[in-house]
Order: structure tokens, then C-alpha cells, then sequence
């Protein structure tokens, strides 16, 4: 049985203490374990990453570069095994595993660009002989705490930026899935990363809260859901630290009654099915503008997603994979069936999947809703799950109001011909990240991630530009020499 422990100091260390057991969501079998670091474990980390932080921070940002440039190359040499570690503890099929990495990889190609992202700002003779520039200077030991449903991707948001700002740092992976955050790790230290500079440390919520306790970690990225992002943001900001912290999303889709209807009902199919629903960026609600739009998305989705292929990720063809573990599963069936006692419109019933050979893997089928409303729990719930809500409305307008309304604001898209409603769509809507008949719309990497409302906890989002501002601290150096002999006297008045 395979024992993943700790990355620390560049070797993996264990502690003999608690462990937790990894499971393959396809079988529902135990495949490994986890260990779960103490609070003693966790600081062992932040001593190392803070010894290494000076030589670090003081090595110039080219030779950070091309650390990273080395590493893009290791994660695309492995690419084919790194994605069968994402499909053996997540569940995702394999071409999605391989999205997923390669999304990753484009944020280790932004950090590369480290030299000129860190270059500062300077002012000539802002007064009598006197000059004024800034620079971006790295934070010290800074944190990531990522979640199950992008084991690659999410932590190379963080890492890649924070380590070429030259920080150290100390990733807290979700300990559900940890083989592959663990491979990765060993990757970036065989592309050159000194001992130190970045620490792994699985663990729970003990290992979590000594993170946010710990003095000597000037600030921690977070994704998760909007409970615990709240926790996050609350408690690090109490001690001290700079956080991001994102959270829950409920996204909505709307359809006009001048779309594509063809292109959008295949849209819909991979956006609310892709990953078996598990993505903050998922569509989970399709707002129909008019019944002929409903009626029509409906007929269409209903008999696509009953004929989803649906069974183990490795196996080739399929569409879809099973859900992370068993509770996660009981919960996604739950809400389903809240959704029937609550009166919507069930056309398509997941529940009474299975997969032959796998009956006892964490699969459940695809499942469509019609005649949805926002009092119902399965409209204002993240469900994280393969289930599409159908809400039907009579303008824009009101489909806009439904949105704003809502408490979650991570991302939303609109299907139309109109350039008018696209533009009146997107300048208006109180969502962080807006798709115009793209339904998945994730910025790319020199772009930045980031929701509104109760989606993100911060000023800061993730990856792209403002991870060099989070990653960083601005300082300010205002420099004079006076002429040699020249006494200027006192002066009382504040300069100007």
C-alpha cells in the first residue's frame, strides 16, 4: 500500500502519527494513505522555508525563471503520468486530467516571465536632484491550501508566481487525492529549486489551522468552498496575514431566444457534466429566456444526458467519472432528492447508476431538472455534482435580477446573436467572470481568477497579475545625494 508522507527540506519525511486512507473512486477501494501533519510537523516546515528564504529572495529573478522554464519541461515529459495520478484518486477521465495539467503548465510558462513581472518603477528628479522608484519585494514563507478537485492545477496557480517572486513556500494539498501534488513537487525540486524553498505538508484541519496560527507565514491562498473560505480569510486576517481566499459558486447560464440552440445545448453538456460536475466553474442553472427556448433545451439535453458515457476515467471513450468519495455522493443524491420533494421537475434520474464491474465505485449518473425556482434548495446550493438546474424566465432582465440575487457571483455566460444584450450582459452583471457564448469562461493565465461576492474572500485573485501583487509588497525609495560642502539648512515646511 502506497504511504504518501511529506516534502520537506527536499526529502519526503514522515512522522509515524495519524494517517488517513486514499481511496480509487472508480472501486471504491483503499489504495494508499495519507498522512496528517501536527501542528510540530507543520512549523518543522516554516523553519525550513524560512532559512531558505534569504539566500532565496536574494537570487535574481532570471535564475528563478529558469528554474521554471525547467520545470514546464519535466511537467510536460510527464504528462502521461502525472494525469493517471489525477484519474486514480479523483476519478476525472483522462483527457480532462489532461486539460487540467495543461492549464497548470500555461501559469508555470506566466511565472517564467518573472524578470519582467517583478521590474519596478522608476521617477527621474522627481525634485531637485532627488530620484524615486519602487520595487516588489517577496512577502518570505507564504502558503497554499488547495482542494480535491484540481490536485494539478489549482496548487500551480499558486506556487509557480509565489516561489519566482521569491518567496518560499509551504503547500497544503488536499488529502483526498495527494499523489499527484507529491510527484509535482519532486519535479520542481529536479528542476533546480534549492532545498527548502517549497515544503508539502499533507494534513486536515489541525494542519490547516496551524498554518493560519503560525507567525512566521506572511500570507496563505485558499480554494474550497465559501464556508471554509470564510474561515480562511477570517482567521488569517486576525493573525496577520495577507489571504485569498476563494470560495463557492453557483453559475448560471443564460440562453436568449436568438442563440445557437445546437451549439448551446453542447455547451451545456460539458459544462455542467465535465468533471462529474466537481469545478467552481461549472454551469449548474440554464436561465431559458421564453418556454420555446426552454422546451426546446430541454427535449435536446434530456436524452443527451441519459446516453452520457459514463465509468471509470482511465478506460477510453468516456465522458464522465465518479464522484470523489462515498459522502460526497451521498450528499450530491441527497440534494437530488430534495429537489423532487421540493417540487421541480425531475427528467432525468442519476441516482440508480452503476457501472458493471464497479458497483461499489462512487458513480452517479447524470441528472436534469426542469421548472427549477431560486426558493428551491437545489437553486441556491452549490451542489458540486452532475446535475443541471432548468430555470425558465420571461426577459434578460429578470434572468439578470435572478443572478445579482443570488450570493455567489464566480461566474456566469449568455448565449446570443445580439451584441447589444451581450454588451448591456456583460457591463452590468454583478459576477467576477463573464462568458459571451463561452460557457466555461477561465481566464487565461496573464489574465487573473477571481469571482465577486461571496466567491471570494480578498482584494486579490488568483494566478495572472495579481498574483505578482499578492506575492509581493510594494517599497518605495525616495534617494538624494546633496552636493558636497552645500549646507541647505532646516526646513519645517513638509517638502513638496
Amino acid at each position: 500500500m502506497n504511504t504518501i508522507t511529506h516534502f520537506i527540506n527536499g526529502q519526503e519525511v514522515d512522522e509515524q502519527a495519524r494517517y488517513q486512507d486514499v481511496y480509487n473512486p472508480a472501486t471504491g477501494e483503499i489504495t494508499g494513505r495519507v498522512a496528517l501533519a501536527s501542528k510540530e510537523k507543520l512549523e518543522d516546515a516554516v523553519a525550513v522555508a524560512k532559512a531558505a528564504f534569504p539566500a532565496w529572495r536574494s537570487t535574481p529573478p532570471l535564475k528563478r525563471a529558469q528554474i521554471m522554464f525547467r520545470f514546464k519541461q519535466l511537467l510536460e515529459d510527464n504528462a502521461a503520468e502525472i494525469c493517471n495520478l489525477l484519474t486514480a484518486e479523483h476519478g476525472k477521465v483522462t483527457d480532462d486530467a489532461m486539460g487540467e495539467l495543461r492549464r497548470g503548465i500555461e501559469n508555470v510558462e506566466y511565472a517564467c516571465g518573472a524578470p519582467e513581472l517583478l521590474k519596478g518603477e522608476h521617477s527621474r528628479n522627481t525634485g531637485p536632484g532627488i530620484d524615486s522608484w519602487s520595487e516588489f519585494q517577496p512577502l518570505g514563507v507564504v502558503a497554499g491550501i488547495t482542494p480535491f478537485n484540481f490536485p494539478a492545477m489549482v496548487p500551480l496557480w499558486m506556487y509557480p508566481m509565489a516561489i519566482a517572486c521569491g518567496n518560499t513556500f509551504i503547500l497544503k494539498p488536499s488529502e483526498r487525492d495527494p499523489s499527484a501534488p507529491m510527484f509535482i513537487g519532486k519535479l520542481l525540486k529536479e528542476a533546480g529549486v534549492p532545498d527548502g524553498v517549497f515544503n508539502i505538508v499533507n494534513g486536515d484541519k489541525e494542519c490547516v489551522d496551524a498554518i493560519l496560527e503560525s507567525p512566521d507565514i506572511q500570507a496563505v491562498s485558499f480554494v474550497g468552498s465559501t464556508p471554509i473560505a470564510e474561515y480562511v480569510y477570517s482567521k488569517g486576517n486576525a493573525n496577520g496575514k495577507r489571504v485569498q481566499a476563494l470560495g463557492g459558486a453557483k453559475n448560471h447560464a443564460i440562453i436568449m431566444p436568438d442563440a445557437d440552440l445546437d451549439n448551446v445545448v453542447d455547451a451545456l453538456m460539458g459544462a455542467a457534466y465535465g468533471s462529474c460536475g466537481e469545478r467552481c466553474m461549472a454551469i449548474s442553472v440554464a436561465v431559458c429566456v421564453g418556454d420555446d427556448v426552454a422546451n426546446q433545451i430541454v427535449g435536446d439535453l434530456k436524452s443527451r444526458v441519459s446516453e452520457l458515457r459514463i465509468g471509470p476515467g482511465l478506460e477510453n471513450g468516456q465522458e464522465m467519472g465518479p464522484l470523489i468519495t462515498q459522502q460526497h455522493y451521498e450528499k450530491v443524491a441527497g440534494l437530488i432528492t430534495n429537489g423532487v420533494n421540493e417540487g421541480a421537475k425531475l427528467l432525468v434520474d442519476g441516482r440508480d447508476f452503476s457501472v458493471a464491474g464497479h458497483e461499489k465505485g462512487y458513480f452517479l449518473g447524470g441528472s436534469l431538472f426542469d421548472h427549477v425556482t431560486p426558493d428551491m434548495e437545489i437553486y441556491k446550493t452549490e451542489i458540486f455534482g452532475p446535475v443541471l438546474c432548468v430555470v425558465r424566465v420571461d426577459s434578460l432582465q429578470t434572468a439578470m435580477d435572478m443572478i445579482d440575487n443570488h450570493e455567489y457571483g464566480n461566474g456566469t455566460c449568455i448565449f446570443t446573436r445580439d451584441g447589444g444584450a451581450a454588451r448591456y450582459f456583460s457591463d452590468h452583471i454583478n459576477v467576477g467572470m463573464v462568458g459571451v457564448n463561452v460557457p466555461l469562461p477561465v481566464p487565461a493565465a496573464y489574465h487573473s481568477f477571481g469571482g465577486w461576492k461571496r466567491s471570494l474572500f480578498g482584494d486579490l485573485s488568483a494566478y495572472g497579475p495579481d498574483s505578482v501583487r499578492f506575492y509581493t509588497r510594494r517599497k518605495t525609495i525616495t534617494q538624494r545625494w546633496p552636493s558636497s560642502g552645500v549646507r541647505e539648512g532646516t526646513q519645517f515646511a513638509f517638502p513638496s
